[in-house]
């Protein structure tokens, strides 16, 4: 049994020491599935800690992100502008590909932080109108650059539907990141 202990402490240790923790921050393009709405701007922050081995690596985030839509209300021609704050929470599992290029996809769990519908002049809060949370996958490549700089391109994949004024919505956000890996190479 002691053996069995020293063999996971070790494998913990050595992923341990080959961690790295990282920055990033982008442009969203966010809409909801099946709906004929336009895409809303925005943007995301957050964090990440990359565990693993040069081939395959494991990295669990936090980040917070702008979604929603934009439109224009039927009838009355106003311009109609819903943007939903999450905090996402993603784990992904990224691939090696080449020495500087790495796929990567994972679940997401994302918890609703802010809510905010305008239309014309009138602001009010949505969040009654919708789930406050999200499950969802995320999907996309990355480039690593000298210094410890990275891109990369996403995809997010709501899942679940947001019950959005009762409609069966799902969240989803096209990301373009730069970040920075602490201690990277």
């Amino acid at each position: 049994m002691r053996k069995i202990l020293l063999v996971f402490f070790l494998v913990g240790f050595s992923a341990a020491a080959q961690a790295q923790l990282g920055v990033r921050a982008g442009f969203n393009s966010a809409n909801f599935s099946d709906a004929d709405f336009d895409p809303k701007s925005g943007f995301h922050l957050g964090a990440y800690y990359t565990l693993g081995a040069d081939f395959l690596s494991v990295e669990p985030g936090i980040q917070y992100s702008q979604k929603g839509y934009t439109g224009e209300e039927a009838g009355t021609g106003l311009e109609v502008k819903e943007t939903l704050g999450y905090i996402d929470i993603p784990v992904l599992v990224r691939l090696k590909l080449l020495p500087s290029v790495n796929v990567f996809a994972g679940p997401q769990a994302s918890i609703l932080a802010s809510s905010k519908y305008q239309k014309g002049d009138q602001t009010s809060d949505s969040s009654d109108a919708t789930k406050g949370y999200d499950i969802g996958g995320v999907f996309g490549a990355q480039v690593k650059l000298p210094l410890g700089f990275n891109v990369q391109a996403s995809y997010d994949l709501g899942f679940t539907s947001l019950n959005y004024y009762n409609f069966d919505f799902k969240n989803q956000v096209f990301k373009i990141s730069a970040g920075y890996t602490f201690g990277g190479k």
